[in-house]
C-alpha cells in the first residue's frame, strides 16, 4: 500500500491516499455564501484523492469566523453547488466539513443574541471577530431540548450538502468545537443525559453522527476527532478519561458502518488511536498536526507501515495545488505563506505563484 493505491471510503473511490485537510480560509461572502474564487481554489486540488472542505457551519449561532461559509439558506447550497461541480468536471470528490463552533465563538460574528455550548462555561482565550479580538463570551447552556435541536441541525445541513452535489460530509468532532465541548469533562458539566462520566459525555456526538448516517447514508459520513490535543479549551489531560471517553464514542460509532474516521494527532500510531481505528471499524484518515508539517516522507512511511489508510495534508495543499503530482514524481514543492491565509482574495489562495 502506498500513496497512490485507490482507495474505497464507503462509496467513495479515491484515485490516491493524499486528503485536502480541511482548512478555514475565510473567502466565503459576508451571509456564509461561496464564492467563485471558492470553487476555482477547490477545483485547482482536485487531483488529491479527496478535498475535505473547510468547516461549514449549520446554523446561524454555529458560525465561528468572518468569511466562514455556511449551509443554511438557499444562496449557501447554490454556492456549494457551484463548488462541488467545479470539483467533479476537474475530476476531483469532495466532502464538507459540517462544523458547530459552540462557545469558541461570539455574538459579533453570528449576528445572533446568543452562543451555545454543553454547559454555562466560557472558554479561555479570544475570539478574532471582524476588526478586533474579544473574549469568549459566557455561553447559553443548551437545554436537553435544544441539545436535540441541534442534532437536527447537523443532519438538516448534510441533507442540504449532499442534495447540492457535494460526495460526503465529515463532522467535526475536533479542536474544541461544540462536538468536541460535548466529549470534554471541563466543558460539559451537564447533570442530564447529556453528561457526567465519559458514556453519558460521548452520548451526543454518537446520536448525532447516528442521525446523519441515517439522513443520507453512513458510507457518505466521515467524522473528525483530536483526541487529547489540548486545543481551544477542551482540556483532556486525565489519560484514564481520555482513554475511558473515546473508547465509549468509538463503541458507539461502530455498529454505523461510517465511511470514514479522521485523527488528528500527533503520533497516529499510538495504542490509542490504533484502538479507535479498529473499534471504530472504519478507514482511518490520519493528520500529524498543527504542530509540524506532513512530509511526503512522513505520509509514504504512515501508509507502507499500515498505520492509516490515507493521510491527511494541510498547508502543502495550499501553496501546491498540484501536490499529488509534485509527490507522484518527487518534485520540489512551494513554500505556503501564512500571511495569506485569511486575508481574502486571491493572493496565496488561486493565484498564478502557486
Amino acid at each position: 500500500m502506498d500513496l497512490f493505491t485507490p482507495l474505497m471510503l464507503g462509496d467513495l473511490r479515491l484515485e490516491n491516499r493524499i486528503v485536502m485537510a480541511p482548512m478555514t480560509r475565510r473567502r466565503a461572502d459576508a451571509d456564509g455564501t461561496p464564492t467563485k474564487l471558492q470553487a476555482e481554489y477547490y477545483a485547482q486540488r482536485a487531483g488529491l484523492g479527496l478535498i475535505i472542505a473547510e468547516g461549514t457551519y449549520p446554523s446561524h449561532e454555529s458560525r465561528g469566523y468572518p468569511g466562514q461559509p455556511g449551509i443554511i439558506t438557499a444562496e449557501h447550497a447554490a454556492g456549494w453547488t457551484r463548488v462541488a461541480d467545479a470539483v467533479h468536471d476537474a475530476g476531483g470528490t469532495i466532502a464538507m466539513q459540517i462544523m458547530h463552533a459552540g462557545r469558541v465563538t461570539h455574538p459579533d460574528i453570528t449576528g445572533t443574541e446568543r452562543i451555545v455550548a454543553p454547559s454555562a462555561i466560557p472558554a479561555a482565550g479570544e475570539v478574532h471577530a471582524v476588526h478586533t479580538t474579544l473574549p469568549f463570551p459566557k455561553p447559553h447552556a443548551l437545554t436537553t431540548l435544544e441539545v436535540s435541536l441541534v442534532r437536527d441541525e447537523f443532519v438538516t445541513a448534510a441533507r442540504r450538502a449532499i442534495d447540492a452535489g457535494l460526495d460526503a460530509v465529515e463532522l467535526h468532532g475536533a479542536n474544541g468545537y461544540l462536538l468536541h465541548q460535548f466529549l470534554g469533562s471541563g466543558s460539559n458539566r451537564r447533570a442530564d443525559f447529556y453528561g457526567g462520566g465519559p458514556e453519558a459525555r460521548a452520548r451526543f456526538v454518537v446520536e448525532t453522527v447516528a442521525a446523519v448516517a441515517d439522513e443520507i447514508g453512513a458510507e457518505r459520513v466521515g467524522i473528525r476527532l483530536s483526541p487529547g490535543a489540548n486545543i481551544q479549551d477542551v482540556i483532556e489531560t486525565d489519560p484514564a478519561d481520555l482513554r475511558a471517553t473515546y473508547l465509549a464514542l468509538a463503541d458507539g460509532l461502530a455498529p454505523l458502518g461510517l465511511g470514514y474516521l479522521s485523527i488528528l494527532h500527533p503520533q497516529p500510531e499510538s495504542e490509542l488511536i490504533q484502538e479507535l481505528r479498529a473499534r471504530v471499524g472504519a478507514p482511518l484518515i490520519a493528520n500529524t498536526g498543527f504542530s509540524t508539517t506532513t512530509t511526503r516522507e512522513q505520509a509514504m512511511t504512515l501508509l507502507s507501515r499500515g498505520v492509516a489508510d490515507a493521510v491527511a495534508v494541510g498547508r502543502p495543499v495550499i501553496a501546491n495545488p498540484d501536490l499529488a503530482q509534485r509527490w507522484r514524481h518527487d518534485l520540489p514543492e512551494n513554500v505556503p505563506d501564512p500571511s495569506t491565509f485569511y486575508v481574502g482574495g486571491a493572493a496565496g489562495f488561486t493565484d498564478s505563484s502557486l
